[in-house]
């Protein structure tokens, strides 16, 4: 690196040069940067691996510890890999060993471990003398071909022994196992994906080697993490970062509600996102518990044990538990953000960032060039083969000159070379021949196998002159590895899942300490509204303004939505705890929302989001909607149903069964199946029923199983069955029949 300056002379000088001190750090840093980035923190594209991974994987495969061999102590293995390939630290390859055999850590672990080797919590492995391990499968393929001159070895630290600058890499290890590093000046953090989707990716590059980003997201559409939890970011901001190589991906612990009876539950989280220390987590939340930053939360507890099992207990049964885990989203650890650097050494040499696209087309390339090489070699093993069986050949065809040459001559070799023409080669080979191998059997396995090789060498040659060959040789050689950890295994199924985050702003979380209790919402004719406590059943004695009087009424609690629907065909949405109190009369609905003065409150319901309505207008048309379009964030209301006036919304009913009945204000009906009705978010819809004149006057949805029932004014009740239906089924938009005999004369099918 410096000058070798010589030893003192007797000129009585000290033969010190001067060394301009700016010029020698910069030299000297830079072969160590450029040392980090090349030997240590940044994996190779084309199999993944940093230098002491290889090297560790690689010792393990000379030592013979392959899947089905029996464990070996990690000292052994870390003293062969530190003293013939690696001069670094024992603990630090060491470390490296033990990563690799974590399952929570690697999603393909690379190192089959027995022993301690650390857990989710982040206790450390047990010492190396305890612990044990060998290659698991997904090592093996990453080594597949490795004698067969697929890959360049170059020199040990010691030239005593070569080791590989870079391993085959049948599995496409970079982006299955991800890799993190952080270099001088940079760094790398890949997260790991599912290895069936990566080779579906692949298989498509090689038949498109130009497709975009946006179609391989359609196979890769995200990681899969050795923890699972629940990706909460959107394609777009998925797409945008493999486009770039640099972004991230929200990552939230995967979690459900736990009923505990009598309204009573606790949330349990069974996945926490990846590299998140579960022990630490716990201690983080309980720390702001006792901070009192989470009202919303009673108590935690850990009750882990094989699988992963944090016990949240909210502060009370009527906390919301969406809202309560939203506002532990925001403040803990349950959620995280695993960045996305795709920093790798391109070809080995060159480190820069690279999309999803040029990752997976340089590990294509490294495989067609492995694949080129062993074809090479194995085509340079079947030529000296064929030479050494020509050479047999002629000594079974010649047998008894053979042996008398043998027999009589002082240096044999040369006379046969001269009298056949052999090769040194081919001569040794039938001096070496044992006395057994003269049968006449012998001879005939000769010519099968000179005929077989001879076959291969021909298919070889053929592969080897043809890219499309190769590719598709690529493609069997992938389509085995996707098969082989296909989602339908145990270890190639899915693990992290995507989903849209519940939009939940800090006032959501103020409005989760909302008790919850029952109340009966009561609306009048002149659409007034108030809120009683408790549910009433009777309201024949509530008092209205004159002139004023009952129209609906139903039971909710304070934490429900309610939709209003209007003649208009507008939905709104008020919170149940925002209503006024039952004493007095209330306050007007159009003081809350924003209402045209021509229309009127048609139905009010508790909103729930599971379900769908069938919306209908005066002059028989309608569709089907699901209430989640209805929702309306603001005091505007959302356009449902376009219609004009003298026409208006007349019914809002819920969707049950797969039958519709419709009774027009001319006493006909008519009963067609659900499915003729679309479902729509917003428009007039379809024709229900067909009038010359008047319209529409009462829908209900039913199973034709259970038949179709109504009660009459005197609440009797009524049920026809399919068969009895026979002659008002039809399709939508058909007039109908008069309506069946006991049929109220409301025209409503509840008296």
């Amino acid at each position: 690196m410096g000058q070798i300056v010589n030893p003192p002379g007797d000129d009585g000088g000290d033969n010190i040069l001067p060394v301009d001190l700016k010029a020698a750090l910069e030299e000297r840093y830079l072969a160590y940067a450029l040392s980090t980035i090349m030997h240590r923190a940044l994996p190779d594209v084309r199999d993944g691996l940093k230098p002491v991974h290889r090297r560790i994987v690689y010792a393990m495969s000379e030592m013979g510890l392959r899947p089905n061999s029996a464990f070996r102590k990690c000292a052994k293995i870390v003293g062969e890999v530190m003293g013939n390939y690696h001069p670094h630290g024992d603990q630090s390859i060491y470390d490296a060993l033990a990563r690799l055999a974590q399952d929570f850590s690697l999603r393909y672990p690379l190192v089959n471990g027995q022993g301690n080797f650390g857990n989710i919590d982040g206790d450390s492995p047990a010492a190396m003398r305890y612990t044990e391990s060998k290659m698991t499968a997904v090592a093996e393929l990453m080594l597949e071909g490795i004698g067969e001159d697929s890959v360049d070895f170059r020199d040990t630290y010691d030239e005593s022994n070569s080791e590989p600058t870079v391993l085959p890499g049948a599995f496409p290890n970079l982006l299955a196992n991800g890799a993190t590093g952080i270099a001088v000046g940079m760094a790398t953090s890949i997260p790991p994906h599912n290895a069936h989707e990566l080779c579906d990716a692949a298989l498509h590059l090689i038949r498109h080697p130009d497709a975009t980003v946006e179609k391989l997201v359609d196979f890769v559409p995200g990681p899969d993490l050795p923890t699972g939890g629940i990706i909460i970011d959107s394609r777009e901001s998925i797409i945008e970062s493999y486009k770039t190589g640099r972004g991230g991906f929200r990552v939230r612990a995967k979690w459900e509600v736990e009923d505990l009876g009598r309204g009573g539950y606790q949330i349990v989280v069974t996945e926490i996102p990846f590299q998140v220390q579960k022990s630490r987590l716990i201690e983080k939340i309980a720390e702001l518990l006792i901070a009192r930053k989470l009202p919303l939360l009673d108590d935690i507890r850990d009750e882990s044990a094989e699988d992963v099992r944090i016990v949240i207990v909210p502060k009370s049964r009527t906390v919301d538990a969406t809202l309560l885990m939203e506002s532990m989203f925001k403040l803990t650890e349950l959620e995280s953000r695993i960045p996305l650097n795709m920093n790798v050494l391109s070809m080995g040499r060159v480190p820069r960032v690279m999309a999803l696209n040029e990752v997976l087309v340089e590990w294509l390339a490294h495989r067609k060039d492995v694949l080129v090489r062993r074809s090479q070699h194995r085509l340079a093993v079947i030529d000296r083969r064929l030479e050494i069986l020509g050479g047999l050949l002629v000594a079974y065809l010649n047998i008894d000159e053979v042996i008398r040459i043998i027999r009589e001559e002082d240096e044999p070799k040369p006379v046969m070379m001269e009298r056949w023409a052999l090769t040194e080669i081919q001569v040794e080979a039938i001096l070496n021949m044992r006395l057994r191998a003269l049968r006449k059997l012998e001879e005939f396995e000769i010519r099968t196998e000179h005929d077989n090789l001879t076959k291969e060498k021909a298919d070889i040659e053929a592969l080897l002159a043809s890219d499309d060959k190769q590719w598709r040789m690529i493609e069997v050689e992938i389509q085995d590895v996707k098969k082989k950890y296909a989602k339908a295994t145990e270890l190639g199924r899915r693990r992290t899942q995507f989903a849209e985050a519940p939009e939940a702003d800090l006032e959501a979380i103020q409005q989760a300490m909302i008790e919850k209790e029952p109340i009966t919402v009561i609306i009048s004719q002149k659409g007034w509204i108030r809120a009683l406590k408790g549910h009433v059943a009777d309201t024949s004695s509530l008092s209205f303004k004159e002139g004023d009087g009952p129209k609906i009424a139903f039971p909710a609690q304070t934490t429900d939505k309610l939709l209003l629907v209007t003649t208009g065909g507008k939905a709104y949405t008020l919170g149940a705890d925002k209503l006024p109190g039952g004493r007095g009369h209330g306050e007007p609905i159009r003081i809350m929302v924003d209402m045209e003065n021509d229309q009127d409150i048609l139905t009010a319901f508790v909103h729930d989001s599971s379900r769908k309505m069938i919306i209908a207008s005066t002059a028989g048309y309608g569709f089907i909607v699901a209430e989640n379009e209805m929702v309306a964030n603001t005091r505007k209301g959302k356009q449902v149903m376009n219609v004009g006036m003298p026409d208006e919304t007349k019914l809002v009913v819920p969707v049950t069964g797969d039958h519709v009945a419709i009774v027009g204000e001319n006493r006909k009906m008519v009963v067609f199946p659900l499915e003729q009705l679309p479902e729509m978010t917003r428009g007039k819809g379809v024709r229900l029923q067909r009038y010359k004149d008047g319209g529409i006057s009462d829908i209900k949805c039913f199973a034709m199983e259970a038949g179709l029932s109504w009660e009459d004014s005197a609440g009797r009740a009524f049920n026809r069955t399919k068969d009895e239906l026979l002659e008002w089924m039809g399709d939508r938009a058909s007039a109908g029949r008069t309506v069946p005999k006991g049929f109220p004369r409301s025209g409503k099918f509840a008296g």
